[in-house]
């Protein structure tokens, strides 16, 4: 149902043959609402072209359905999401790798290509309190296997019991386990580590929620989460009609840490600003943007 709306909104407003639309679609989060915005400012600026964005599409399955079936132009997705069986994969977890894997394989299965990414990931991580990683020297997963056992978890529910990532094949993986754990929805976690009512918890790398309660995320150095590093993604024959959106993008691969992706979605979902605001200033500030 949601694809269907997805294509009578994007028919209304010019899909249907008029080659001077690109037709951006986003899914219900502020990161990739901030990314839409910035390819926008860059196409207008730098081509005749006009960009409309489609906001809220429920997740990213439901983004690379409407680019495949030609509602949409232009997404943002993360290469972890090759492993949610689009087609088959042989790729260990090293992110050049799954990089590589989801490029080759959505060109050959969906016709799509991938951008080179901009250099930050969005994926699971575990977090503590600043001071507390601080006092304790924690930089990586590992380095709380000596005191894990006297602390508390905070995770996400479905977590728990995931068969591929969750919490039981994290414990084989890294060998060891928490003293408790406490599940909760994800959007109250960060606030429980910070109120000290867990220890630790399992978080995404990039949400603004890690600079409001100055939380610091650990590196997963036996890399048991698949990397999800963030790419522009575009249907073939949009770029096989305008090539020149290929330099016109590429400028932000490699050009987005994850530190600046946090501040950006802090920006908008914290100190209030729109994503387009976020986007245009970000761009401005690199020299990516004239205005």
């Amino acid at each position: 149902m949601l694809v269907s709306f997805v294509f009578l909104i994007s028919a209304c407003g010019g899909a249907g043959g008029k080659n001077d639309v690109v037709r951006i679609g986003t899914q219900t989060y502020t990161e990739v609402k901030i990314l839409a915005e910035m390819y926008k400012a860059l196409i207008e600026e730098q081509t005749e072209l006009t960009v409309e964005i489609t906001p809220d599409l429920a997740a990213s399955p439901v983004v690379i359905q409407a680019m495949k079936n030609n509602e949409i132009d232009l997404a943002t997705l993360y290469t972890g999401e090759v492993f949610n069986n689009y087609f088959e994969v042989n790729a260990s977890y090293d992110r050049r790798e799954v990089y590589e894997a989801a490029r080759d394989g959505f060109h050959e299965h969906y016709g799509f290509t991938w951008l080179e990414p901009f250099g930050f990931e969005n994926t699971y991580a575990f977090a503590l309190r600043q001071e507390v990683a601080d006092q304790g020297g924690f930089e990586t997963v590992s380095d709380l296997a000596a005191v894990a056992e006297s602390m508390k978890l905070g995770v996400d529910t479905t977590w728990l019991e995931r068969s591929d990532i969750g919490y039981p094949v994290f414990v084989r993986h890294y060998g060891f386990e928490f003293g408790e754990t406490f599940p909760m929805e994800i959007s109250l976690v960060y606030e429980a580590a910070a109120n000290e009512e867990v220890d630790v918890v399992l978080a995404y790398t990039t949400d603004a929620r890690i600079k409001a309660f100055n939380l610091k995320t650990l590196k997963d150095d036996k890399q048991f989460f698949p990397p999800y590093d963030a790419a522009a993604v575009a249907r073939n024959d949009l770029l096989e009609r305008y090539p020149e959106l290929k330099d016109v993008l590429g400028v932000l691969s490699g050009n987005i840490s994850a530190e600046e992706m946090v501040e950006l979605n802090y920006a908008v979902d914290v100190e209030g600003k729109t994503p387009r605001e976020a986007a245009r200033s970000f761009l401005a500030v690199k020299g990516l943007l004239s205005e």
